[in-house]
């Protein structure tokens, strides 16, 4: 094995090594999620060289370089103050999702209205609309981290697949009988997972178009899915009250996770991909090994249903969104509550910071590490169902709700939501109108 490059990446902390083996090029990561401004770099430096036989003398000075950049990044002060810079006219009909590519430049809206559309985030111009689903596009994605490709799930019960940069459809998968209503592509971009409301999940080849598996297990629809750090796994969550770890290349079923009493709202994998965290509608999350599929943990506290949750880019940090009202941050080692986010008037739906949008109109910006709200973006004039942060964490979108519950698919009426949560910006909301916040 021989070392060609050492490149750095800040969310989460770590180092990427370019290397060469028997010809071939490359890539793996050493993750430092535990990088503080006090860490000693000189006793890290041995740790990491002891580990890692790539990292030799001659290349000591440059990974110290790389250490202090990160180190850098994470002692620095987040106080920025997010501010309206554009509120787009999006669709005709309200929005269903929207979401970033990873250097935030574009993101991308889903809407009743049976199109997605592409923004320019830097100047809120539509670059491309998506049309050719014959209903409701729920379920959106890019390929990130490269972002030149966008998956579209409908309740035509198709997937397309997109060019970003031309707005060209590549593929449409066809298979399911029912809606879609969740997708994710894996990290490298091979493939796309899609989950029903038919109960099945399948995985489809990105370059042929054609379907990989069918993953069957489940015995209702399936709503959310999660595919891990390295792609090797895919989580499921169902309103069979199950979540289902699947292995990707063969397609087989790995662990059946079993102990809620209500239907999954959302899973998730944190990022060194030990654990998985599961929300529900019986008003409690679970943290579960991946290795042997044993429940961990039962994180209680909200008094209604848990709609959304994510871990923080180290995956330290868990945050949960709830239909009472309030958002709460447990340690995901300890799995105590660290503080409870208050203020919201209306349904929640979901770093340093969370971001959390709501049926109050408002979206609110926390701190995580004392619960206060640092600031409330304000002017939607309807439900807000979908927000999301770009990877620097300084632009924000936000966009209007509809949420899945009990196999039918409608919005919230709580008086006291929250709806989603994140760790940067954007919004939808059921006004029509997506805000983009600096």
């Amino acid at each position: 094995m021989r070392l060609k490059r050492l490149h750095i990446r800040y969310y989460p902390p770590g180092i990427f090594l370019d290397y060469e083996k028997g010809g071939e090029l490359r890539t793996k990561s050493i993750d430092l999620l535990n990088l503080t401004p006090e860490t000693d770099v000189d006793e890290l430096l041995s740790d990491i060289r002891a580990a890692e036989p790539l990292i030799t003398s001659s290349c000591v000075e440059q990974v110290k370089v790389l250490i202090g950049k990160l180190q850098e990044k994470v002692g620095q002060k987040d106080e920025r103050k997010f501010y309206l810079f554009r509120a787009l006219q999006a669709h005709i009909l309200p929005l269903t999702n929207v979401a970033f590519n990873k250097s935030g430049s574009s993101f991308i809206t889903g809407s009743y209205d049976r199109t997605c559309k592409i923004w320019d985030t830097a100047s809120g111009e539509e670059l491309h609309t998506l049309e050719g689903h014959r209903n409701v596009v729920y379920a959106i994605a890019f390929n990130n981290p490269y972002g030149d490709k966008v998956a579209t799930g409908s309740f035509d019960k198709t997937c397309k697949l997109w060019s970003a940069e031309t707005g060209k459809c590549f593929y449409t998968f066809r298979g399911h009988t029912a809606e879609i209503v969740c997708l994710a592509f894996n990290p490298q971009s091979t493939l796309v997972a899609t989950g029903s409301m038919d109960t099945t999940a399948k995985l489809w080849d990105v370059e042929s178009g054609e379907e990989v598996s069918t993953l069957a297990g489940h015995f209702a629809e399936i709503i959310s899915l999660s595919f891990n750090t390295t792609g090797d796994r895919l989580v499921t969550g169902s309103f069979d009250h199950t979540a289902i770890l699947w292995d990707v290349p063969s397609g087989r079923k790995v662990h059946v996770l079993t102990g809620h009493r209500g239907e999954i709202s959302c899973v998730q994998f944190n990022w060194d991909c030990s654990i998985i965290v599961t929300a529900s509608l019986d008003k409690t999350c679970k943290v579960w090994d991946t290795d042997n599929g044993q429940c961990l943990a039962t994180l209680l506290g909200h008094n209604d249903e848990v709609l959304d949750v994510c871990f923080n880019y180290t995956g330290q940090l868990i945050a949960t969104a709830s239909a009472d009202g309030t958002s709460r941050v447990f340690s995901a080692e300890t799995f105590q509550c660290l503080c409870q986010l208050e203020g919201h008037k209306g349904e929640i739906s979901k770093g340093s910071r969370v971001l959390t949008a709501s049926v109050d109109k408002t979206a609110r910006v926390w701190c995580v590490n004392t619960g206060v709200c640092l600031q409330v973006l304000e002017g939607h004039s309807d439900e807000i169902f979908s927000c999301a942060f770009n990877y620097e964490g300084d632009t924000v979108i936000t966009g209007n709700y509809m949420h899945l519950r009990n196999t039918h698919i409608h919005k919230s009426n709580h008086t006291s939501v929250i709806l989603s949560l994140v760790v940067n910006l954007s919004a939808g909301s059921k006004d029509n109108t997506c805000r983009i916040w600096h």
